[in-house]
């Protein structure tokens, strides 16, 4: 008997439960060549805001032991670019869309969810609080339970889609947000997010990012991904997106037995391009292998 893939993600349903990380899979088409998008659970777009933004100086990307660091600073070309050329790409090729929502202000992600609304391509919404809050003199949404609620709140009134939220691992209690989140009306969470680093050059005594600090993801994350999943699933009722140095099915496998329904891969992207089908096919393996005929059987199954 075949194993069954489908699991629901607050609302969302996935034909299994792999994803891409935002930002390391751009909106699925620069894959094309070695991806069959319809294979993968969903596709989550890069992060889009109103009007686009530049992103980060130069250089912005270093390699870290079994890691990388970044300062993209969430380049993008806007929201009415995204609806008119990425959706529709999505679309014809039968990809079930997750829109990572980016914002620098209340304001600004109120309005990208309102512009997405008339876009019928959409099925769900990721709803990105590590952004800086430039209201707030930069405070990164995602670490101030008041803007959490804010954020959340206000998109939640706006769409009837699924709303995943996703949240920092920089921050003192991750259960904190969590909950806040969830009493504000998102039907999932997503986490982690990056951590935050910093890589140093040392013969010219400088750091090597221009913006000093970055992201830091890829397998070197995984431990503290995996505690910070079973602390949430622990804490939350609404199903989680594990991420965080995933690169294999076992990988995913164990963030769904320390309670995720579904998960993403990110920078494994960069090191191998069928990563995504490559966890796939390993979720499927690990269940023909150990009798498991509901990949759903899996999620909190930790003892």
């Amino acid at each position: 008997m075949a194993v069954n893939l489908e699991v629901n993600l607050g609302g969302l349903i996935m034909k299994n439960p792999v994803t891409c990380a935002s930002g390391t899979f751009a909106s699925g088409h620069e894959y094309a060549d070695f991806v069959d998008v319809a294979r993968l659970g969903a596709v989550t777009t890069k992060g889009v805001s109103l009007n686009g933004w530049t992103g980060n100086p130069t250089p912005r990307i270093a390699e870290t032991p079994s890691g990388m660091l970044n300062s993209i600073g969430l380049q993008n070309p806007g929201v009415q670019t995204l609806m008119e050329r990425d959706v529709p790409w999505l679309k014809e090729q039968n990809a079930t869309v997750i829109v990572n929502v980016s914002g620098h202000s209340l304001t600004e992600y109120v309005q990208v969810v309102e512009a997405l609304e008339t876009c019928d391509g959409v099925d769900a919404y990721e709803i990105n609080i590590s952004c800086p809050n430039v209201d707030s003199g930069g405070l990164t949404f995602g670490t101030d339970p008041e803007a959490v609620n804010a954020v959340v709140s206000e998109c939640r009134k706006r769409t009837k889609r699924p709303l995943i939220v996703k949240l920092t691992p920089n921050v003192t209690d991750i259960t904190v947000i969590a909950k806040t989140a969830e009493a504000a009306g998102a039907d999932a969470l997503s986490l982690i997010n990056t951590l935050l680093g910093m890589a140093i050059d040392p013969y010219k005594r400088t750091t090597i990012l221009a913006r000093k600090v970055g992201g830091l993801s890829g397998p070197a994350v995984k431990p503290v991904a995996l505690r910070l999943v079973w602390e949430t699933h622990n804490a939350v009722s609404i199903p989680l997106l594990g991420m965080g140095g995933i690169t294999n099915g076992l990988d995913a496998v164990e963030f769904m037995l320390a309670g995720a329904t579904a998960v993403a891969v990110g920078t494994a992207n960069f090191m191998n391009p069928h990563a995504t089908i490559d966890v796939i096919e390993g979720i499927t393996s690990y269940c023909e292998e150990q009798g498991v005929q509901d990949v759903n059987e899996l999620i909190g199954a930790l003892k």
